[in-house]
């Protein structure tokens, strides 16, 4: 650079470069590339979820029902419900005290009303 050198960040200093000369490396790399639409296979279309008329496939049918079971399932276990853990005989049991406990008090009032 013949001028004065800047300080200021965005200044880029550049040269303008003309077209590669034809024994210059980069004249021999090819702009295109060298495999043509008909060298490539075409790649094979899975099968689709439906036939022509609307109807869904068995597979698809199959995917949605295991995927909803399974979601199902999950949902269970995350919200803690269901099974036979002992989280849920603890629950169980909590439950069936807590109905003798209402009985006995329902008739301790029948007692104290003198409805027996």
């Amino acid at each position: 650079m013949s001028g004065p050198q800047s300080d200021d960040p965005n200044v880029v200093d550049a040269e303008i470069v003309g077209e590669p000369a034809v024994g210059s490396p980069s004249a021999s790399v090819p702009t295109t590339s060298p495999a043509s639409a008909a060298s490539v296979p075409p790649v094979a279309v899975p099968p689709a979820d439906y036939s022509e008329g609307g109807v869904p496939s068995f597979d698809y049918v199959r995917d949605k029902i295991e995927n909803r079971s399974n979601t199902a399932v999950g949902s269970i276990e995350l919200a803690g419900i269901g099974g036979s853990g002992p989280d849920v005989k603890s629950l169980d049991e909590q439950w069936a005290k807590r109905e003798e406990a209402g009985r006995a008090k329902l008739d301790e009032i029948r007692r104290s009303l003198g409805r027996d």
